[in-house]
């Protein structure tokens, strides 16, 4: 979730010196990166297979090597309680969210709105547009 909010919001909270350019590879699932602390977020940039933000350490990496680059990320807290708030969010109005019913008949065809969704007040609007005035605060404009 943490890499489609950064995509959205167009901000890696990385700085120049925060990005590391080598060869590196993955092994077991897994990449060392002394650098980075325990729970810390990085983005991978370069790989054919896992270009991605993760937590650090990841476990779950397809095993390759490439040259790319790492950037160690500096996600602040209150963002990343947003996207556990977001991920919660979509967890539970995400499939209904990506259509506009909640059941349909075709035996004289009749509709009905998801109620879930109106009660949380999205409107069936997708997670981008609800959190959207929270996630400003972080956005960069390019």
């Amino acid at each position: 979730m943490m890499d489609q909010i950064c995509a959205h919001i167009h901000n890696y909270f990385t700085d120049a010196q925060d990005i590391r350019a080598g060869e590196y590879e993955i092994a077991g699932g897994t990449l060392e990166l002394p650098f980075l602390m325990e729970g810390q977020y990085f983005r991978i940039v370069g790989s054919a297979m896992n270009d991605g933000v993760y937590a650090y350490p990841a476990e779950d990496l397809t095993d390759e090597t490439f040259t790319g680059e790492i950037w160690a990320m500096k996600v602040p807290a209150g963002l990343r309680k947003l996207a556990a708030e977001i991920e919660a969010w979509q967890e539970k109005y995400g499939a209904a969210v990506s259509g506009p019913y909640q059941s349909e008949s075709f035996a004289g065809y009749s509709y009905q709105r998801s109620a879930a969704i109106d009660a949380a007040g999205a409107g069936g609007a997708a997670w981008q547009t609800v959190f959207k005035s929270r996630l400003n605060e972080w956005r960069k404009l390019s």
